[in-house]
């Protein structure tokens, strides 16, 4: 059975419909976004009149198709932050970069401590690993904590929105296509300069502002490593999956397609097999190396994964939902519209992915639904730089995190903070990591 085909217009109207309903599900009658997003999908469908017998098909297709590719990269994740977490290896490379760069300018230090940190790791887990050194740096330097404390969450941020392999940037570039090298190379000249400007610049205005306590009960250190790694060794695996994915695109560049190097390059630089390889390099490195037995690794592995699933979930779900927007001709329709509209997709993209943030709390979701949505304006425009539209949804992802955002309560529950004050730290801080990454996503789209 099947219902008329609706028109552009109406087609535009069912989708405002769906994701104004999507928003008040969540953000009003608090239901969860996985359920939400199914009931969005299903409404587009039915209304928008494709056959109803493949409306719940289409669903579970986008779904399948996108925990294919996210889904085992995001769990190889989540085992390389665990590891990394249990054998104390953040911790040696925050000292590290303090020694090396000087307790005067720790601050400065952090930003960077916090964006290496955040590369294989969410950002909630990156906040858990390194609170402890930020309470004793501040403790030591006798610098603000909250100066500290925002700097090194200004990396986190753009680590864990902008780039691969978070799943906000995996699903954009399983949805939008694109390159994972470039991606990562765009996030991070994006990235870097906005946590400067959100972390250590606005860190310094606002801890004058906010006295934090330097004691906080919640804050312990966890690691029962026997040894702690080397912050070579630790460096060195954090960033392994990036140089892989990175070695491919450079190979991609310089090499024929026939040529074999480029093809085991390739085959390295895969998400997939990048990922693999670290996490069983993480095994040595992080594991027996700082005396922890097999069972112990088993453990972890283990262990970190099922707070992962609610993430497939609402990761698998977003994909549904482009998947029945698409199919059910609302994704043409949108292009259609947007293409009439004095407005840079790039512009687009970051504006669609901030108001779905704000509404919907979710980094994830939001990336994933606006990705969804300019998924035709990209195959419409060719000249379109596609890991730059990535990085610009990414941006507007960060913006204006409240009171329905996860992190917004990790920030105020471990830096002691009030709720009036993490709106003024926090909220206003990641909203500069927003605007500012537009600003150089716009500057780059200059120059590429």
């Amino acid at each position: 059975m099947s219902l008329p085909q609706s028109s552009p217009t109406l087609l535009l109207i069912i989708a405002l419909l769906a994701v104004l309903g999507l928003i008040v599900l969540v953000a009003r009658f608090k239901l969860s976004a996985f359920l939400s997003l199914i009931l969005a999908s299903l409404f587009v469908g039915v209304c928008s009149g494709m056959d109803l017998a493949k409306v719940a098909k289409s669903f579970q297709d986008g779904v399948g198709a996108t925990l294919g590719f996210v889904a085992v990269v995001v769990g190889l994740g989540t085992m390389l932050g665990k590891m990394l977490a249990e054998s104390g290896g953040a911790e040696v490379v925050a000292r590290t970069f303090t020694d090396v760069f000087g307790e005067k300018r720790i601050h400065w230090t952090l930003v960077f401590v916090g964006f290496v940190v955040g590369l294989p790791v969410f950002f909630a887990v990156g906040l858990v690993l390194l609170v402890p050194v930020i309470y004793a740096l501040a403790r030591e330097t006798k610098a603000p904590l909250l100066l500290i404390g925002l700097s090194v969450a200004a990396g986190l941020g753009v680590s864990h929105n902008l780039l691969p392999p978070h799943p906000g940037a995996m699903l954009a570039l399983a949805t939008l296509g694109g390159d994972v090298g470039k991606t990562i190379l765009y996030g991070t000249l994006v990235g870097l300069p906005a946590a400067i400007v959100g972390g250590p610049v606005f860190g310094r205005f606002i801890s004058k502002r906010i006295v934090v306590p330097t004691e906080n009960p919640l804050v312990s250190q966890t690691s029962e490593a026997k040894q702690h790694p080397g912050a070579g060794l630790t460096l060195f695996t954090i960033l392994l999956p990036v140089c892989l994915m990175v070695i491919a695109t450079i190979a991609d560049l310089i090499l024929s397609v026939d040529h074999r190097v480029r093809s085991v390059a390739d085959f390295l630089g895969a998400p997939l097999t990048a990922m693999l390889v670290a996490v069983l390099f993480s095994f040595w490195s992080f594991g027996n190396r700082c005396g922890f037995s097999r069972a112990q690794i088993l453990k972890f592995t283990e262990d970190c994964v099922a707070p992962a699933a609610s993430i497939f979930l609402v990761v698998g779900a977003g994909g549904g939902f482009s998947r029945v927007l698409t199919d059910s001709g609302t994704g043409t329709a949108i292009a259609e519209l947007a293409q009439n509209l004095p407005v840079s997709p790039l512009i687009l993209g970051w504006l669609i992915a901030a108001l779905i943030r704000v509404a919907v709390g979710s980094a994830t979701v939001s990336i994933g639904m606006t990705a969804g949505l300019l998924a035709p304006i990209a195959r419409a425009n060719p000249r379109l730089s596609v890991e730059l539209l990535i990085v610009a949804i990414g941006a507007g992802s960060l913006m204006l995190s409240h009171v329905n955002d996860g992190g917004f309560w990790f920030v105020k529950e471990y830096y002691n903070l009030t709720v009036p004050e993490t709106l003024k730290s926090w909220t206003v801080m990641v909203t500069i990591l927003s605007v500012v990454s537009l600003i150089m996503v716009l500057v780059l789209a200059k120059m590429i």
